[in-house]
């Protein structure tokens, strides 16, 4: 199996957890955040669900200059609009991944900032890093729901609320 096909298929497995969590993000609780610096549940959830997007985008091309490019940030209007972002990634990040040889893996991808190199790694080690920024990102989330006194789905195994 490559590791593309391996990669994709974490990413199928996670899939199901991170699923699971962004459903319990309240419709009527979109713009809520814990704390004036934190980011809003709602673009929370967004950014976990198009994170898989940028799978794709490392397996298209070979840099990315962040200089050149203006980031806008999506803030969903529902929940729904969270779960269809993430089911449309997920389903093109396992295609990306499933058509990428050992060698396409193995190509270097670089980061920018202008001429300042922000990383450089293996698209295998970037797409790695990716699924631990989802992973990251979920546990914030259920941080949010904690304190919003959601019952919070396991991901690793059963949590507080599934014993």
């Amino acid at each position: 199996m490559t590791i593309g096909k391996q990669l994709s298929e974490e990413l199928k497995q996670q899939a199901v957890n991170t699923k699971r969590l962004l459903e319990r993000i309240p419709n009527d609780k979109l713009t809520w955040k814990p704390h004036e610096k934190s980011t809003q549940i709602g673009r929370l959830g967004m950014h976990i669900a198009e994170l898989p997007n940028s799978i794709v985008r490392t397996l298209e091309a070979t840099e990315i200059d962040f200089a050149a490019i203006q980031f806008k940030p999506v803030f969903p209007n529902s929940v729904s609009e969270i779960l269809e972002t993430l089911d449309k990634s997920i389903a093109k990040a396992v295609e990306a991944l499933g058509k990428m040889s050992d060698k396409d893996m193995d190509v270097i991808y670089t980061a920018r900032r202008g001429d300042q190199i922000v990383y450089k790694m293996s698209r295998a080690a970037l797409v790695r890093r990716t699924l631990e920024h989802a992973i990251h990102h979920r546990g914030q989330l259920t941080v949010y729901l904690r304190l919003l006194d959601i019952p919070v789905p396991g991901t690793f195994g059963p949590s507080a609320d599934e014993r």
